[in-house]
C-alpha cells in the first residue's frame, strides 16, 4: 500500500510519543499497581467494545464524536476494516488481555471480533481490505465514491468482489481465526478456520507463490496497464506471511498436509530470483516466465532493492527453518547486486542510497513522477530523473546489506543440523501466548523442551508508560491521540482538466482527491493503533506483576 499500514510489525512503536505530541499537561505519577492497570485496561476495552465497534469490528481512527472515521480511507459508518491495524489485530489483542487476566470479558470481545469478521468472510474463504455489515450494495457505493476517488489508492479504487492476500489482512485474520479456535475449540471458528485454510491453499499456485488477489480476476486495467492482481506477490511480504499461518496451522493443529504447500512457498523464493547479471527479485512477477511485472502505475516493471533484501533476509530464515543449503546458494550475487545499485553520494544528497526501483536490463535508476491533479486527469510515470519524486511512494530505500552480509556469513558457518534443531518444521509446541506485546515471527514457535509449554513471558514493561497510561486514560474511557493522517470528504468525481497548482509532491491532490495526508493540523481523536499498542504496555506489566 502506498500509505503503509500499521501493521503487527510496526504497531508497538507507533504511539509511544502519543501523549507528548498531543500535548498533555506533566503531571507526578504514582507507581503503578497491578490493580490499577488491570482497571484502565477494562475501562479502555469497554469503550472500544461499546462505543467504537460496529457489531464488534473496528475501523483505525475515530472523531470523537463518531461524525467521521477511518481505515486506511474514510469509512462508512456500516465498516470494519481489516488490515492492520483493524479488527483481527484487535482480536488478537483482546486474546493476550485474555491471557494476561483470564477475565472472561476479553475473550467474549474477542468473540465479538471474530465473529464481525465471519460475517465479511468472502464465500470463497479469504477477506478484503475491508466489509460493509450493510451489505455489498453499500460496499460497491463506497468504491464508487470515495474508493474510486483515491488518487494514490489504486487498489481501493474497483471493487473486485474478491479476496486480497495485501498488507497482512487475510493472513492476520486467518491467524486470529486459528488461535479462536484453540483456544476453547468452538465449532463456530473451526468452520471460520477450515474455510480460510482450504482458501490459502487453492490460491497458491504451482511454484509455490500467491497472487494479490483470489479467486483471479482480469478487471482493472488502469492507464492501459494489465491487471497485476494475478501476479505472484513478494511485495508486503505476502508469501512470506502465508507461510508463517501455515507453521502456525502445523504448530496448532498438527495438520502435516500444510508442510509440502510450505516448503513449496520457500523454493519459490529460489524459481523466481532472476539470473546474473541481475540477481534480484521485483515486487511481482508473472506466472508464466517468473519475470518482474509491473503492477500499480507507480510500480513499474523493475527489480526492487527493498523486496530484494527482504528476500534474501526470508531466504535466510528457510534455512533456519529446513537446514538446507540451497536457500543460502545464491544470496551472496544478490548482496553484491544490492552493493553494485548503490547510488553515488552526489545524486540526490539527503534520500536514502538505494534506488526502491531497477530498471530491468540496464540496470539504472527508475524514480517515480506524477503528474495532473485527482485520478480522472492525474497520471503517473518514471525516467532517470531523481528530482521532484512522488512522495507518497518513496524512490529511494535505506537497505541493510552490512548486515544481511554479517547474517548470511554467520549461517554459511553454522552447520545444517545446529541452524535448525529448533525448527517449527522439526516439532510442536503450543502458540505464543502473546500476540501483541511484541514483534512475533516464526522464531516464537522454536521448538524446545516441553511441546505443550506456552511461549515465554514478555519482556519487562515499562513503568513509567504504564503509570502515565493509567493516568491519561480520559474519563469516557479512550487515550487521546493525534490522528495525524485526515482526508477530504468525497464531494464528486473530479474534472478532467487538471486543477492548478503543482500536486507532483504533495500526498494529497485536489479537493476531489480521497486520498488520507497528513493534517498539519491533527484532531484529537480514537486511534485503535494506539489502543493496541498501549493495552500491549499494560498487558506486559500484568503478567510480569
Amino acid at each position: 500500500m502506498p500509505l503503509s499500514p500499521i501493521s503487527r510489525r510496526r504497531l508497538m512503536a507507533s504511539s509511544a510519543a502519543a501523549f507528548v505530541a498531543a500535548g498533555l499537561p506533566f503531571k507526578a505519577l504514582a507507581a503503578p499497581t497491578k490493580a490499577g492497570a488491570i482497571e484502565t485496561m477494562k475501562k479502555a476495552s469497554r469503550f472500544m467494545v461499546d462505543k467504537a465497534a460496529y457489531k464488534g469490528g473496528y475501523v483505525w481512527s475515530y472523531l470523537p464524536d463518531f461524525s467521521r472515521r477511518w481505515g486506511e480511507m474514510e469509512a462508512f459508518p456500516t465498516m470494519i476494516w481489516v488490515q492492520p491495524p483493524g479488527t483481527g489485530t484487535v482480536g488478537h489483542l483482546f486474546l493476550d488481555a485474555y491471557h494476561a487476566t483470564k477475565d472472561e470479558y476479553y475473550y467474549d470481545a474477542a468473540c465479538k471480533a471474530a465473529d464481525a469478521l465471519i460475517a465479511i468472510q468472502n464465500p470463497a474463504g479469504g477477506w478484503n481490505y475491508l466489509g460493509d455489515l450493510a451489505g455489498e450494495e453499500s460496499l460497491k457505493k463506497w468504491y464508487d465514491t470515495i474508493g474510486k476517488n483515491g488518487w494514490r489508492l489504486e487498489e481501493f479504487q474497483h471493487y473486485y468482489g474478491n479476496c486480497t492476500f495485501d498488507d497482512e489482512g487475510t493472513a492476520e485474520v486467518c491467524k486470529f481465526m486459528l488461535r479462536m479456535y484453540v483456544e476453547k475449540k468452538d465449532p463456530k471458528y473451526k468452520a471460520a478456520l477450515d474455510k480460510a485454510l482450504k482458501f490459502v491453499l487453492e490460491a497458491q499456485y504451482p511454484v509455490g507463490g500467491w497472487p494479490q488477489r483470489y479467486p483471479l480476476k482480469d478487471e482493472f486495467h488502469h492507464h492501459g496497464n494489465a491487471d497485476y492482481t494475478s501476479y505472484i506477490t513478494f511485495n508486503d511480504d505476502v508469501i512470506g506471511e502465508n507461510i508463517e499461518f501455515l507453521i502456525m496451522v502445523y504448530q496448532a493443529l498438527g495438520d502435516e498436509s500444510v508442510l509440502g504447500p510450505i516448503r513449496k512457498a520457500m523454493d519459490c523464493y529460489i524459481a523466481c530470483q532472476q539470473p546474473q547479471p541481475q540477481p534480484a527479485w521485483g515486487l511481482q512477477h508473472t506466472v508464466n516466465d517468473l519475470k518482474p511485472s509491473a503492477a500499480r502505475t507507480y510500480e513499474p516493471k523493475a527489480f526492487a532493492t527493498h523486496a530484494t533484501a527482504s528476500n534474501l533476509s526470508q531466504m535466510m530464515t528457510f534455512y533456519q527453518l529446513t537446514g538446507d543449503a540451497k536457500y543460502l546458494a545464491r544470496i551472496p550475487e544478490a548482496l553484491d547486486w544490492l552493493d553494485s545499485v548503490r547510488l553515488p553520494d552526489d545524486v540526490a544528497p539527503g534520500k536514502a542510497r538505494w534506488p526502491t526501483f531497477v530498471q530491468v536490463g540496464t540496470g539504472k535508476p527508475l524514480y517515480v513522477h506524477r503528474t495532473g491533479s485527482n485520478v480522472v486527469n492525474g497520471r503517473y510515470y518514471t525516467d532517470e530523473n531523481p528530482e521532484k519524486t512522488v512522495t507518497h511512494y518513496s524512490s529511494f530505500r535505506s537497505v541493510d546489506v552490512k548486515g544481511l552480509r554479517a547474517r548470511y556469513e554467520k549461517l554459511k558457518a553454522t552447520s545444517p543440523e545446529e541452524a535448525s534443531k529448533n525448527s517449527p518444521l522439526k516439532g510442536r509446541r503450543a502458540l505464543p501466548k502473546y500476540f501483541m506485546v511484541k514483534d512475533l515471527s516464526v522464531e516464537d514457535l522454536k521448538v524446545g523442551g516441553d511441546l505443550s509449554s506456552s511461549a515465554p513471558k514478555p519482556v519487562d514493561a515499562d513503568l513509567a508508560k504504564v503509570a502515565k497510561l493509567t493516568s491519561e486514560l480520559n474519563a469516557e474511557g479512550w487515550w487521546p491521540t493525534p490522528l495525524t493522517s485526515t482526508s477530504q470528504p468525497y464531494i464528486g468525481d473530479g474534472p478532467a482538466t487538471p486543477t492548478p497548482g503543482d500536486f507532483s509532491e504533495t500526498k494529497v491532490g485536489d479537493k476531489y482527491d480521497t486520498s488520507p495526508y497528513p493534517d498539519p493540523k491533527p484532531a484529537i481523536g480514537i486511534s485503535t493503533a494506539s489502543f493496541i499498542a498501549n493495552m500491549a504496555t499494560l498487558i506486559k506489566f500484568v503478567d510480569a506483576a
